[in-house]
């Protein structure tokens, strides 16, 4: 080969996805520079799922006794982690893409600095539900540790839970931030807790789908929270059946499809 061959340009150069996913990190990168000064609101994250565990899993679980997953004698407290584990999962994820988008796009004009760099408004979709992803699914992985360590995952099947926590956080991630690009105001801001709050309690994350009247349990059905509460249990507990298929393909789509409006209306927004 001649010395004066001219040398190939680097992938990253020369691919449109990988020069995509490569401005996207540095998106989630400029978010951890920010939080290593606030990362005490990271800390508090983990603590709240484990008062709950402890509260209601381990201390109510005494007085509930025994409950029936996909055939399977388990206690309340293995009932409940695999829910808590969801849960965790969605709210790591959807606050980042909702009270923080927020006040970025609103208040801080980050966006207006971040566009006058390489990176377009696609890359800020995909940075800042990356992030929001790697927190989620950093908090679920904790929470998971102390399941285990606790004996509340029953099956080898457990370590599907964590591919599992970041889809869920994948898709309210994707979710909030989508729904962030509609909102106005703060008080639009405050909706998401209204929603969140019964998505928590009625998911099938305290209580069995039995315990509902018909009409209430087919609707919580078809929440997204309880895709991922069922999965996990499923998982936890050793009883998958064909029906974690469904679940993993609700959460895929609600995933897709709030990126793509996210996509787009940042576009609006922010494209001049």
């Amino acid at each position: 080969m001649s010395a004066t061959a001219p040398r190939l340009a680097p992938l990253w150069r020369i691919t449109p996805v990988t020069t995509s996913l490569a401005l996207a990190s540095r998106v989630v990168a400029r978010n951890l520079r920010v939080y290593r000064r606030g990362w005490m609101y990271l800390l508090s994250g983990f603590v709240e799922p484990f008062l709950y565990l402890l509260s209601v899993g381990v201390g109510l679980g005494h007085l509930v006794g025994g409950l029936q997953v996909g055939g399977r004698a388990v206690t309340y407290a293995q009932f409940v982690a695999p829910g808590l584990l969801a849960a965790q999962a969605m709210n790591g994820a959807i606050f980042d893409t909702t009270y923080n988008l927020f006040y970025k796009l609103k208040y801080a004009h980050t966006y207006e600095a971040v566009l006058a760099t390489p990176v377009g408004t696609n890359e800020v979709a995909l940075g800042e539900i990356g992030w929001a992803l790697a927190r989620g699914t950093t908090y679920g992985a904790a929470f998971l540790g102390v399941m285990a360590g606790l004996g509340l995952v029953l099956s080898p099947w457990g370590v599907l839970c964590l591919p599992v926590v970041a889809l869920v956080s994948f898709a309210f991630a994707a979710t909030g931030m989508a729904v962030t690009s509609f909102m106005r105001s703060w008080q639009d801001v405050d909706s998401v807790a209204l929603a969140l709050l019964p998505l928590f309690l009625f998911s099938g994350t305290f209580y069995p789908l039995g315990v509902y009247p018909s009409a209430v349990a087919w609707l919580v059905r078809v929440t997204p929270l309880y895709q991922g509460v069922d999965v996990l249990r499923a998982f936890s507990t050793g009883t998958p059946s064909w029906s974690v298929c469904w679940h993993l393909a609700y959460l895929l789509a609600l995933a897709g499809l709030a990126l793509a409006i996210t996509s787009r209306r940042l576009r609006r927004l922010l494209a001049p």
